[in-house]
């Protein structure tokens, strides 16, 4: 866990950069709120809200990431007035935090955006309930959420922009759906019912810190669209929560009283939560429950049962996640895995048809967008398939042949790059034998995502080869037909059971 979390690899300090950024923001959003004279809440919050400006905002184009941070506050005030509202009417309070919690939810099917203002809008409900937060407050806790937010957008958008130097994001649009069969939709129905179960245990754990059992729940859904991905973050959260409160004893118990010790251990955890957030669920819980442990300090309210509650609401949280996922519109890790792995497939033929276009002259013909789509789409097949190679899953056979999709789907990745490196080059000429190998190729797909629409193999041209270059086209071209080849076992082999089981 150590080492998948802090030697991962790091292409151009993505990571790094992200964390560092951070802690910049945050801490100048702080500091603003001081600065201004604002309360210790009032400074909390703000904090909060920079941190989910610069954490949640995943557009693929700085544009993009602009508008939603400013959409953010759009989104978000009236969701913390309408919190602070109903502070003293706990039975509208509760019915209106699961609708909140559905609408954020169901509101990822528009997309990052949608992502983004979902979450901003679930944490304002939420930290009107850490802060207790009444009417009274709410100009100053307004004022400290717009200062906050512009601070983090002046550090993320001005003083620190390095995505301005990067290609868009490549993100692959969701699966299509539509009604129920749409994940969202699902996803919002399951996390309503799960916060609606943690909610009414969590209250009776503790009528005053309740809350915890829906954040638990809230944050098991997010970024997740099976029941495997569900059942896996709510067993890591539960871990990085359980060790974070173990930390917390040996550093927020002693050391909350001194303010500068308290403000150091708070940014490192900021750097860890957006550091690990990439690379462990459970490292990047841990960060979140110290840094939490430590501002219950510096609210005043900290002590060693406080901390043990939190592992217990945290676990009813995990318990409502598991159960709705389990008996609520279930939606299997086979069905999302299957399709993503369809989609990368279809990528693979539409890489190789463009750069065999290319060799041919088609001077418009380019495989690169292509590429870029492949990688995003097994970014999100290793994500569907990542309950399988779980360490505590006991189905070997299936985590196997997981195992041999993701190597064999890489063996597809590798050739097709090799292809359109090739494909770019300037002596490329047409040659009919990597015509009737790309044939094969889409042969190939076709028989893995659509058997019946198979159009089988064609014959083999003869022409000579024209060019060392469409050589090592073809070769990489008869690669991607070994990697087809051998796909067709685990993910057809009649008899055995399906890649991904329920």
């Amino acid at each position: 866990m150590l080492k998948r979390a802090f030697v991962a690899p790091d292409p151009g300090l993505l990571r790094l950069r992200s964390a560092s950024r951070a802690v910049l923001g945050i801490g100048a959003a702080v500091a603003l709120c001081g600065l201004v004279g604002h309360s210790l809440v009032a400074a909390i919050i703000g904090g909060l809200a920079a941190l989910l400006a610069l954490f949640t905002v995943l557009d693929p184009t700085v544009r993009g990431q602009a508008g939603t941070t400013a959409l953010l506050p759009v989104v978000g005030l009236p969701v913390l007035a309408l919190a602070a509202a109903l502070h003293d009417y706990p039975l509208v309070r509760d019915a209106a935090f699961l609708a909140v919690t559905g609408l954020g939810v169901y509101a990822r099917r528009w997309g990052a955006r949608g992502h983004s203002l979902g979450v901003f809008a679930f944490m304002m409900f939420f930290a009107a309930q850490f802060l207790h937060a009444r009417t009274g407050q709410l100009p100053e806790l307004f004022a400290a959420i717009l200062l906050s937010v512009c601070a983090a957008a002046a550090v993320r958008f001005g003083v620190w922009c390095y995505e301005r130097g990067l290609p868009p994001a490549a993100a692959p649009a969701p699966l299509a759906a539509t009604g129920l069969a749409r994940t969202t939709t699902r996803q919002a129905v399951q996390a309503t019912a799960g916060a609606a179960f943690a909610l009414a245990l969590g209250q009776m754990l503790s009528q005053e810190r309740w809350y915890w059992a829906v954040g638990a729940t809230w944050w098991v859904f997010v970024n997740t669209t099976s029941r495997g991905e569900t059942l896996v973050r709510g067993f890591r959260r539960f871990l990085g929560t359980a060790i974070g409160i173990a930390l917390g004893f040996v550093l927020a118990v002693p050391l909350h009283t001194e303010p500068v010790a308290a403000a150091v251990i708070v940014a490192v955890c900021v750097f860890g939560i957006f550091y690990t957030a990439a690379v462990s669920y459970t490292w990047m819980m841990l960060a979140v429950t110290v840094m939490a442990s430590m501002l219950y300090g510096l609210l005043g309210v900290l002590d060693p049962a406080l901390l043990a509650l939190r592992v217990g609401e945290t676990a009813v949280g995990a318990l409502g996640a598991a159960l709705a996922v389990l008996l609520v519109l279930p939606v299997t890790t086979h069905a999302v895995t299957d399709g993503w792995i369809q989609r990368a497939l279809r990528c693979v033929h539409a890489c190789t048809a463009e750069a065999a276009a290319r060799l041919r002259g088609t001077a418009d013909a380019d495989p690169a967008p292509h590429v870029a789509e492949l990688e995003a789409l097994l970014g999100r097949v290793r994500l569907s398939l990542a309950p399988l190679l779980h360490p505590l899953n006991p189905l070997l056979a299936r985590k196997e042949r997981a195992r041999r999709v993701l190597a064999l789907l890489d063996d597809c990745a590798r050739e097709v790059r090799g292809l359109a490196s090739i494909a770019a080059d300037a002596e490329a000429s047409h040659d009919d034998r990597l015509t009737a190998a790309c044939w094969r190729v889409e042969a190939a797909v076709e028989a893995l995502t659509a058997p019946e629409a198979a159009t089988g193999r064609r014959p083999d041209a003869t022409a000579p080869a024209h060019s060392g270059v469409v050589e090592g086209a073809l070769a990489h071209v008869h690669g991607l037909e070994q990697a087809l080849a051998q796909l067709a076992e685990p993910l057809q082999a009649p008899g055995r059971a399906r890649l991904s089981g329920g």
